[in-house]
């Protein structure tokens, strides 16, 4: 049976491997970004569909499920994969509300409002996988980026949490955890700075690779951190026992 498979920010970087991956597994794939002009482009690559879709809005995020829907007849797998960075410090020369709430916005509201218009479609077709791109700047620390480190953590834990709940729906949700990715989100003088100190810095294929086994895999609720050559790592979260009195 041929999958549907809508991905978020596939204009380029992880979306658009993520795109060409499944297309090359013979997937029909919706190719969803604000980038007109490189989404179509991708879209026409993988022989699929490009729908515009401003994540931050709630409009756009239905639509979107209700065209890959109503297009190709269900869903089976959902990539909620844009994201940005640059939100800014806490200093006096780098705090910059309007940056913060544009990276929250995205990065976080973004995804509430994707999995809302998802998770109701994934298991109205009989389940299916819905990944989340997270950051290992959500698991770990991320100095030169805190407000991008602390959406990340949060898609983490809306990803752990929410879980629980829709595998009695035959839906699964899991987050990818990328270390450095050779995508537009990083700089060429980042690149050449992270390259000259010695860090692996994955390719995007590598990463969807990854990703369509995780998709296809039985796991739910987890974060995996993904890095160059390394097989996809889960993180181990520990268990918290909540106290309770008694008589």
């Amino acid at each position: 049976m041929t999958q549907v498979v809508v991905v978020t920010g596939a204009a380029s970087g992880i979306g658009a491997a993520v795109a060409r991956h499944f297309a090359g597994l013979g997937a029909r794939v919706v190719v969803a970004d604000i980038d007109e002009a490189g989404g179509a482009a991708v879209a026409e690559e993988v022989g699929g569909l490009f729908v515009r879709c401003d994540t931050t809005g709630e409009e756009d995020n239905r639509a979107l499920i209700d065209t890959a829907v109503q297009t190709y007849g269900g869903l089976d797998l959902v990539h909620l994969n844009a994201g940005i960075g640059d939100g800014g410090g806490f200093g006096e020369d780098d705090y910059d509300t309007r940056r913060q709430h544009r990276v929250l916005a995205v990065n976080l509201h973004g995804v509430m409002f994707g999995l809302h218009a998802a998770l109701p479609a994934l298991a109205a077709h009989g389940g299916g996988s819905l990944l989340v791109t997270s950051s290992m700047a959500g698991v770990g620390a991320a100095p030169f980026d805190p407000v991008y480190a602390a959406t990340k953590y949060g898609v983490i834990g809306l990803v752990r949490s929410l879980a629980p709940a829709w595998q009695e729906k035959g839906v699964r949700i899991n987050a990818l955890c990328p270390g450095f990715v050779r995508t537009p989100i990083l700089s060429p003088e980042a690149v050449a700075y992270l390259v000259g100190e010695g860090y692996a810095l994955a390719e995007p294929a590598e990463i969807a690779a990854s990703a369509a086994g995780i998709a296809a895999g039985e796991e739910t609720g987890q974060a995996y951190v993904l890095q160059a050559g390394r097989a996809p790592e889960p993180v181990a979260f520990p268990r918290l026992d909540l106290a309770r009195t008694h008589a």
